[in-house]
């Protein structure tokens, strides 16, 4: 049978999986939304924001290589599972924390929050590794990006959704909301079968798991190039963070400008995903992963230096568009070569990588537009990323020369 894109859909467990990740997509975008609104709205400091993104991300890359252990020792599937229902009882409690006769206010948003980073860090290894067994290899590319176009496409309607239910329900009506699409993608994940756990090796302790996991990512010199370029693009590269001072300052677009702006660079990355889907990315993957995130810096030092509103916007797009081909080629590579026993190791160092970029970027882009200006920042942040991807093409001759379509090809025949 041919693998084209929608050849996967005819799997039953992927499209439990695709409903799962798409429902778990709305939930967490609509809440990221809600619960900072909620915080805001309490105490009237930006503070107050930057600590409710640390209260979760601090407890979530503590545990992350712990988590990536345990995809590894138990069955990932029923560790999905309960982590997800945590989420459920999370997002009830934020319910009832919102409740004006509570009389519960930030300490108990933010000890919920905690608990919901505590569970993030044992999902996100659990579920990297749980994807791989129920999406046959061969379908590698067609399943990463379809997963990735429904994820994107939650995080651009999640926020609509949850603004609109908190203006017209109110916060704890949109709390339930939220619990009730984590409660779907537990369901949708229930309907998909146990995969065989991977035998441990032989009186192995913990920390010997671990390091075993980080030591196969430091070697193998694809992987850690590609997580390492995925890293400082996103720290140095970002200027989400800065949009609301190119839209009021700069632009002079006000709110309604500075919402079209966000929404830009998950529209480009939609597109390519949808794109994905039926043309992946898999030959000279490698080179076109180094091209792509060249091709983000260069979106970046376009949008830094326009004064124009629709050539700004069509530069966060294009930093969309190829930040998407990215992410889906990062996926990938992640995929063929994690070995099955150290996949959820594999993909826990993948995830700090990935939470430290996001967490430290919107900081880092304070701190230089602080320090230098804003526009000179981004500009900075641009030719960084440009010479990140010069440095690991010269240094990774590995990820240079990767071809996925090639790997894939003798993995299957070497199964077969």
């Amino acid at each position: 049978m041919a693998t084209t894109g929608r050849s996967v859909l005819r799997i039953g467990e992927f499209r439990a999986l695709l409903a799962a990740r798409l429902a778990g997509s709305l939930a967490l975008a609509a809440l990221a939304t809600i619960v900072g609104y909620q915080v805001y709205e309490l105490t009237k400091s930006p503070l107050a924001l930057g600590g409710l993104g640390l209260v979760e991300a601090i407890p979530a890359l503590t545990l992350s290589l712990y988590g990536g252990h345990l995809a590894d020792r138990r069955d990932r599937r029923s560790i999905v599972l309960l982590t997800t229902a945590v989420l459920v009882v999370c997002s009830v409690g934020l319910a009832w924390i919102a409740r004006p006769e509570s009389g519960l206010g930030l300490a108990a948003i933010l000890l919920v929050i905690f608990v919901s980073g505590l569970a993030s860090g044992l999902l996100q290894p659990a579920a990297s590794a749980f994807e791989a067994q129920v999406i046959p290899l061969e379908f590698a590319a067609a399943g990463a990006s379809w997963l990735s176009s429904v994820w994107q496409a939650g995080s651009i309607v999640g926020p609509v959704i949850g603004g609109i239910a908190y203006a017209i329900l109110g916060p704890t009506a949109t709390y339930g909301i939220v619990a009730a699409l984590l409660a779907i993608e537990v369901g949708c994940t229930a309907l998909i079968a146990r995969k065989p756990v991977p035998v441990p090796a032989l009186g192995e302790s913990m920390r010997q798991s671990i390091g075993l996991g980080i030591r196969y990512v430091m070697r193998t010199e694809a992987m850690l190039g590609s997580m390492a370029l995925d890293l400082f693009a996103v720290l140095f590269g970002g200027a989400i963070a800065l949009l609301p001072i190119f839209a009021t300052d700069i632009l002079h677009v006000g709110p309604v400008g500075l919402g079209v702006l966000r929404t830009a660079p998950s529209i480009g990355a939609l597109l390519v995903m949808l794109i994905a889907t039926r043309r992946p990315p898999m030959r000279r993957a490698g080179s076109a992963l180094l091209v792509s995130v060249a091709g983000f810096g260069l979106s970046i030092l376009v949008f830094a230096i326009s004064t124009n509103f629709y050539l700004s916007l069509f530069a966060l797009v294009m930093s969309g568009f190829t930040d998407g081909i990215s992410m889906i080629i990062r996926s990938l590579i992640l995929r063929v070569l994690s070995p099955e026993e150290l996949r959820g190791r594999i993909a826990s160092v993948n995830w700090i990588f990935i939470g430290a970029s996001n967490q430290l970027g919107a900081f880092e882009s304070g701190v230089a537009a602080s320090l230098l200006g804003t526009v000179p920042s981004v500009v900075a942040g641009g030719i960084v990323t440009l010479l990140v991807v010069a440095t690991v093409a010269i240094r990774a001759p590995g990820l240079r020369h990767l071809d996925l379509a090639r790997k894939v090809g003798t993995l299957t025949s070497a199964a077969d």
